[in-house]
């Protein structure tokens, strides 16, 4: 059995909880939390996921684990990893340690902690849950045949969207790392990334071209929204904006072919519909696939008089936006989001001595990535992935949002 200690208590360790629920042959040894886990304690000794001791620190943690989650707010991991390193190296060992998307806020962050995790001989794994959506899954190995025929796909169009983050961390850039495009834009570019690579090729096969993208401000910087925010989460949108909607497109090389192909990507905090939306529309030569997370078996209608015995939409789709009228359910949004297969694939990996599908050297190139769609949107032009001077900037580089100065580059009105 493997034993988990996780690190945060936030709305994705429940997420995490109800995924680990259809998993076998993990436990739940273990939290570590800023704030009193109490409901994820109670969450997993109820369904029988393990003790979830609750500790005071990772140091004191990590004798009594074998794989350290990390899903804390994205402005603490270095110093998480900081400590899970110097606990390895006073004798802790560790089969894995785990983190969430995005790694790092920064290249030089996200650099650091592969160069930590490594010297320290771990192994490490990156949790991208839509790498390992069984429908994609399945719609890769369906076409399998048919791309060895009429070659991979050439076209990825992916979105997400919802209305807007549970928690104010999320929404101040400069402890997120930017607005949505850093939020979610990681997902859509690993997605598109994903679906264009040939079978049996993995995951960071394809190589980036270019990256042209666009951010802006359209819901959250009016007033009456930044009126919200202030109230609800104490977040300045006059003078810390970040963006709510980001669209842009990557092109890839296959290095064996020199076919070009490319990976459009729009996500946003302003879908103020039924929730949660997640879209993928592949396309390739006589062949194409659709995937819309709020296509479902299952539907209900709640009318007017009977909405106040609503007690929690969301428990229907997450960033649910009504209690009343047609509302979209997935009754197992952990696994249709791939949240349990990515908990398989590292107990799996680890009990098979491979590599986990996605590694922390895979999430440093997602952060390259994000990055260049920040910096495309701040020249207003594209920029080219297979230019040095333009990676050698990339390094260093803290977008203007990132910094605070979001004001300058975002319309607020």
């Amino acid at each position: 059995m493997l034993r988990y200690g996780i690190v945060g208590a936030g709305f994705i360790a429940k997420f995490h909880l109800e995924a680990l629920r259809q998993v076998r042959g993990i436990s739940v040894a273990g939290f570590v939390s800023r704030s009193e886990p109490t409901e994820l304690v109670a969450f997993a000794r109820e369904h029988g996921l393990g003790e979830g001791r609750v500790y005071k620190s990772v140091k004191e943690m990590m004798p009594h684990v074998d794989v350290v989650v990390i899903l804390t707010p994205n402005y603490t991991r270095l110093e998480i990893v900081e400590e899970i390193v110097d606990s390895v190296q006073a004798g802790n060992q560790l089969e894995g340690v785990v983190c969430e998307k995005p790694l790092g806020k920064t290249l030089a962050e996200s650099r650091r902690m592969v160069s930590l995790a490594n010297d320290a001989g771990l192994q490490t794994i990156y949790f991208e849950n839509q790498l390992h959506m069984k429908s994609l899954k399945a719609a890769r190995t369906q076409l399998s045949r048919v791309m060895e025929t009429m070659g991979p796909p050439v076209l990825v169009r992916s979105n997400e969207e919802h209305a807007g983050p549970h928690k104010a961390w999320f929404w101040d850039p400069t402890q997120q790392g930017g607005g949505v495009m850093s939020d979610m834009g990681c997902h859509c570019l690993a997605v598109g990334w994903y679906m264009l690579t040939p079978p049996g090729r993995p995951p960071n096969f394809l190589r980036p071209q270019t990256v042209q993208a666009d951010l802006a401000l359209l819901k959250w910087g009016q007033p009456r929204w930044r009126q919200q925010l202030m109230e609800q989460f104490g977040v300045d949108y006059s003078k810390t904006p970040a963006e709510d909607f980001a669209t842009g497109i990557v092109t890839y090389r296959n290095p064996d072919t020199d076919q070009l192909s490319k990976s459009q990507f729009t996500v946003s905090w302003m879908y103020d519909k039924q929730g949660l939306r997640l879209l993928c529309d592949t396309l390739g030569a006589g062949y194409g696939l659709e995937f819309n997370t709020l296509k479902t078996s299952l539907e209900l209608f709640i009318g007017d008089d009977a909405a106040t015995g609503v007690a929690d939409a969301e428990t229907a789709l997450e960033k649910s936006q009504a209690t009343q009228g047609l509302l979209a359910v997935q009754p197992n949004e952990a696994d249709l989001y791939g949240y349990t297969d990515e908990h398989v694939d590292v107990c799996e990996s680890i009990r098979e001595g491979r590599p986990p599908l996605l590694d922390w050297e895979y999430g440093l190139e997602i952060v390259r990535l994000n990055l260049a769609a920040y910096l495309s949107a701040e020249r207003g032009s594209v920029v080219k992935m297979t230019d040095q001077a333009t990676l050698d900037e990339l390094e260093n580089y803290i977008p203007l949002i990132q910094q605070g100065r979001g004001a300058e580059v975002l319309f607020i009105q």
